[in-house]
């Protein structure tokens, strides 16, 4: 009778820790929404009043406007409709992530070539981003999802590129211990507001320094909060801090078991 009435207790006590653990699954997924709602509403807004407020002010005024008036009005278009293509990509990839229960299918693949990708799509966007890769002399097999980290490392590097207000090239290198590869982003520009750090990557539209313009065209909010759910799917962590003339973000992935994720690179690399 103890030993039944022990079982019962148990199987009562696993039913609620259950039960809990949806709670707090579904809290997670409606913050998300809620965080994500905030930064669409903001980051999608001011691109779109920027196309529409210069499509009109062509379409009024062509007569009367320079071939180079023009053209300026024109790439105000083209760039703000590269931002939203980029924000729909990061929409995309999160959904797909909810779509999966906050679960990502994984395949071992060589992180050097993942980020070789991701940087040749950034210089594609912004032709004129410098960029610095250092590459360690081993390379890493590590399981993910391609595509989607290969979308955390395009955000990262293209607010560092935006948002740093710096001249300087943009660093990234990896670090590894035993069980984890680390991918680090580090600019030398304005660093990032103290206040707004601790929540950096709760979806909010959290910008660069202190005297950061709220008119600015383009917030970074979004991309860091996509960024950190699809390391968190991934089983990593994502990271942000000031360091002295600038900012460094880094996200944490493990790396493969059976072998630690490292082979010797051959000669032909």
């Amino acid at each position: 009778i103890l030993t039944s009435a022990t079982a019962t207790n148990i199987k009562k006590q696993a039913d609620i820790i259950s039960k809990h653990d949806k709670l707090l699954l579904e809290a997670d997924k409606e913050k998300t929404r809620a965080n994500l709602l905030r930064a669409v509403s903001h980051d999608l807004r001011t691109p779109l009043t920027s196309i529409i407020g210069s499509s009109a002010s062509y379409l009024e005024n062509a007569d009367s406007l320079s071939e180079s008036e023009k053209r300026v009005l024109i790439q105000h278009i083209y760039e703000d409709s590269n931002w939203l293509l980029h924000m729909v990509e990061n929409l995309l990839s999160i959904t797909r992530i909810h779509e999966g229960g906050a679960r990502v299918t994984k395949s071992l693949e060589p992180f050097e070539e993942v980020l070789s990708e991701a940087v040749q799509r950034l210089k594609k966007r912004i032709p004129d981003a410098q960029i610095n890769v250092s590459f360690p002399d081993e390379f890493y097999m590590i399981p993910m999802d391609p595509l989607l980290i290969e979308q955390v490392i395009i955000n990262l590097l293209e607010n560092a590129v935006r948002h740093s207000q710096s001249t300087h090239p943009v660093d990234c290198f990896l670090t590894s211990d035993k069980d984890s590869l680390t991918f680090h982003v580090r600019d030398y520009g304005v660093g990032i507001d103290p206040e707004r750090l601790p929540h950096i990557f709760d979806g909010e539209n959290c910008r660069r320094g202190k005297d950061s313009s709220p008119d600015s065209r383009r917030g970074m909010g979004i991309g860091l909060s996509i960024c950190k759910t699809i390391i968190t799917a991934h089983g990593g962590s994502i990271t942000a801090c000031n360091h002295g003339n600038g900012a460094e973000v880094s996200f944490t992935l493990p790396k493969e078991e059976h072998n630690n994720g490292k082979q010797s690179k051959s000669s032909s690399d």
